[in-house]
This record gives C-alpha cells, sequence and structure tokens, in this order.
C-alpha cells in the first residue's frame, strides 16, 4: 500500500532551510512509520497498548532517522548534515512526546526516545548502506530490534517481514520523499 507523503513545497521557488527540509522529512517519516506498524497490525503482529504501539514507531522512527542521515552524508557538507540530522530527530521527538503524552501523561518523554535514537544511530553505524539500500545486515539488526520491541511470541516472524516487505516498501517511499525535498548535489560519493 502506497503512503500519502508530502513531496512538493506549496511555494516551489522559495529557498528551504535545513529546518523546513528536516520538517517535511519528519513528517514523512512519521506517516512511513505509522503506515509500517498498520501493516504489521494487518499481518498479525500484535500491539498490546497504544503506549506499545508507541515504541514500535519509535523503533521504527531510529532506523529511518539513521537512513536519512546516511543520505544526507551523500547531499550535504558536515555542518549542514548535522544541523539536518539534529532537526530532524528534535522534531521526531516533538512527535513521539506529543503522542507519549496522550497516552502516559505529561512527563518528559524526548529523552528516552533521543536515548534510544544514540544507541541505535552507534548501532546501524556498524553495517553497509548505499543508494536507499540498507545491507541485508542493517535490515536485520533493525528486525532483531522490532522483534524485541514487539515481544517474545512474534519475535519468529517479525525480522523476516522486515527484511522481505517492510524495508523496501518503506525504502521506496522515502526515496520518492528524499529525491523531492533533499535533492542530490555535487557532494561526497558514497563509501557505504
Amino acid at each position: 500500500m502506497a503512503v500519502r507523503l508530502k513531496t512538493r513545497w506549496n511555494l516551489k521557488d522559495k529557498e528551504r532551510t535545513i529546518q523546513e527540509t528536516a520538517g517535511a522529512l519528519a513528517f514523512n517519516s512519521w506517516r512511513i512509520g505509522l503506515n509500517m506498524l498498520l501493516n504489521l497490525e494487518n499481518e498479525g503482529f500484535q500491539t498490546d497498548t497504544q503506549l506499545h504501539r508507541l515504541e514500535v514507531i519509535k523503533e521504527i522512527m531510529a532506523f529511518l532517522i539513521h537512513v536519512l542521515d546516511r543520505i544526507a552524508y551523500e547531499r550535504m557538507d558536515d555542518e549542514e548534515r548535522a544541523r539536518f540530522v539534529t532537526a530532524l530527530a528534535r522534531k521526531i521527538a516533538d512527535y513521539v512526546q506529543d503522542n507519549a503524552r496522550d497516552f502516559a501523561g505529561p512527563g518528559d518523554h524526548r529523552s528516552p526516545f533521543i536515548e534510544r535514537l544514540n544507541e541505535r544511530m552507534d548501532g546501524y553505524a556498524e553495517f553497509a548502506f548505499s543508494d536507499f539500500e540498507p545491507s541485508f545486515q542493517m535490515t536485520r539488526y533493525f528486525g532483531d530490534r522490532m522483534a524485541a520491541t514487539l515481544g517474545e511470541r512474534q519475535r519468529q516472524w517479525v525480522a523476516t517481514q522486515m527484511i522481505d516487505i517492510e524495508v523496501p516498501a518503506a525504502m521506496k517511499s522515502l526515496r520518492r520523499a528524499v529525491d523531492s525535498l533533499l535533492p542530490a548535489s555535487e557532494g561526497r560519493e558514497a563509501d557505504g
């Protein structure tokens, strides 16, 4: 199922800031994550509560932020990339905060997400990524994180679902959004 994404700016000729681009890609990433969660549930992978669903989405967001960081590495200089990834992570942390507050009440819901994100960024950094294609090892690592988040009952099949179906679909949607919102430049050569 195709995800409806923001792939065009309303005012086409206006120059966009890195924060605006990060905000648009954060919105699209959140939509891709919600779609992935819905697909998992439609395939029989069970989430028990709204907070459990949010934990699944947080794991998906950590993966997608890392993927966008890899893409930014190829399209931006180091300073732009740092600003972009920071803005992206902050915007998604805002989404996490707003949703967690709705389900769990007031409190700091951003910090635990940022801690998870930092752990995952380190974990995913060990694996290759090239031209919108996470390596099998990266996708497997993501599948294992999803299995741990979804729980023991679903551990056997979720990694296969991620590798065969969910990640390829997410990468296709993400590519559409990135190619229109974050055009490739004469940046650095990809090195995995």
